[in-house]
């Protein structure tokens, strides 16, 4: 294999869970005086992080929201988590890769292993799971993906990022890792394949059970080059 680490990010790659996401975050911007819907929020904000996110508002609106307005939104998300559900079929796809694995996503840790729990697919992944909130910057920039890579004790050339979102895939090239983008998920709209192939993913799929073959694919090629 071309690979040594496969590296998951979790909202909408593993767990069905962007659409509940976007509906907490919109609620809560909306109460402290920042109308959004949950389409643009989805638009904006996809794949990065809450602290990240909060930044970019304050910076726009040139005032401070409340102090714990990170714990509002993960408090208003996990109001719904109990529904969650794991993007179809990922579970058996993670077991037919026999490569290291582990989870790199802009959740914070207790978000990240809630909502790994409630779809059921914690123990695939524990303890290999990272936050943004771990690294100075989170996607677009590097810096999660090398520290995942760098505690794997795997070097980033060696490394596969399964993402869905093109701050995800723009900060895992930045790395120097290639990615696979991901579109099954239920935030997924007309035209998402061709935006994360643009943001530099090297193949897009909407089938779990596409992932083992594509990969096996992507490391024949890796090894041709």
């Amino acid at each position: 294999m071309a690979f040594d680490l496969i590296i998951f990010d979790c909202d909408g790659v593993l767990v069905d869970s962007e659409v509940i996401s976007c509906h907490a975050h919109a609620d809560t911007l909306t109460r402290h005086g920042y109308p959004i819907t949950p389409e643009q929020v989805l638009h904006r904000f996809l794949g990065v992080s809450d602290r990240e996110a909060r930044l970019m508002i304050e910076t726009e609106t040139g005032r401070e929201l409340p102090g714990d307005f990170e714990a509002q939104v993960k408090a208003a998300t996990l109001q719904f988590y109990e529904d969650l559900k794991p993007i179809a079929h990922v579970a058996e796809a993670v077991r037919a890769i026999a490569l290291l694995r582990c989870v790199a996503s802009s959740g914070t840790p207790e978000k990240i292993r809630h909502g790994l729990s409630c779809a059921g697919l914690y123990d695939l992944f524990a303890p290999d799971i990272f936050s943004a909130t771990q690294v100075e910057r989170g996607k677009p920039a590097p810096d999660l993906f090398l520290f995942a890579a760098e505690r794997m004790k795997v070097l980033p050339a060696r490394c596969l990022v399964i993402e869905d979102s093109v701050p995800g895939v723009t900060g895992a090239r930045a790395a120097g890792m290639t990615v696979l983008g991901f579109h099954g998920g239920s935030h997924c709209g007309a035209g998402h394949a061709e935006t994360l192939r643009a943001a530099g993913a090297a193949m897009t799929f909407d089938d779990m059970r596409q992932l083992p073959m594509l990969v096996a694919l992507k490391s024949a090629v890796q090894m041709a080059d």
